[in-house]
């Protein structure tokens, strides 16, 4: 099942799963090539679990980049040749969506640049901000880290627009990091914030980070 939902679980259930993620983490690369405990051999293991576990994985150190305003690190991720698409709400627009390469990523965090990065929705006017003011209102990384529901390969939650995700990037694999809304599941505050990746010489670069709110 590819929704997880975070469980409560005995102490000694946690101290099973760290020694488990432990031997996994010590065998499975990065995205930049490297073993967090060296340079191991790339493990061999099903191509699901590998998918899955490298996926949800680099997402989580993706998010924890953005949160630590880390840009280097993160434009090692983006993919080289495609860079990485940011898209404030669940429909993609390449033709209004900003797409910035791995180099431009690397400064984000230094460029005032205001930028049109779409319309808003309902009011149709241009959504004018610096980066650092993008990524503050449309990719809440610390809020998302949290988030109770995780899809992987799978929207959680859809508002009224398109999901057109896996339409404009067919051989992407993605997580989707949903919260939901605090008076109900499908309450009108729920989010989602999608990270996007594609194989780039054997490894999984990001090509797309896309928000989700509830919409009329």
């Amino acid at each position: 099942m590819n929704t997880i939902k975070k469980p409560l679980i005995p102490v000694i259930m946690i101290l099973g799963s760290l020694i488990v993620g432990f031997l996994i983490t010590s065998v499975i690369y990065t995205t930049t090539g490297f073993s967090v405990f060296g340079s191991a051999p790339r493990a061999t293991v099903p191509v699901q679990e590998a998918e899955n576990i490298e996926i949800t994985m680099l997402a989580y150190r993706v998010l924890e980049y953005i949160r630590d305003d880390d840009f280097v690190s993160l434009s090692h991720v983006v993919h080289p040749e495609y860079g990485v698409v940011l898209s404030p709400y669940a429909t993609i627009d390449l033709t209004t969506d900003r797409r910035f390469t791995a180099d431009e990523t690397a400064v984000l965090d230094s460029d005032t640049t205001v930028y049109v990065w779409g319309v808003f929705n309902g009011s149709g006017e241009p959504i004018k901000l610096t980066p650092a003011e993008y990524f503050e209102e449309f990719v809440p990384a610390a809020e998302h880290l949290d988030a109770s529901l995780i899809g992987i390969n799978q929207v959680v939650r859809s508002g009224n627009a398109l999901e057109n995700l896996t339409g404009i990037f067919p051989t992407a694999s993605f997580v989707d990091f949903h919260i939901p809304g605090k008076e109900s599941s499908d309450g009108p505050d729920w989010r989602s914030l999608r990270l996007a990746f594609e194989e780039f010489d054997g490894y999984y670069k990001l090509i797309a980070i896309v928000y989700n709110k509830w919409s009329i």
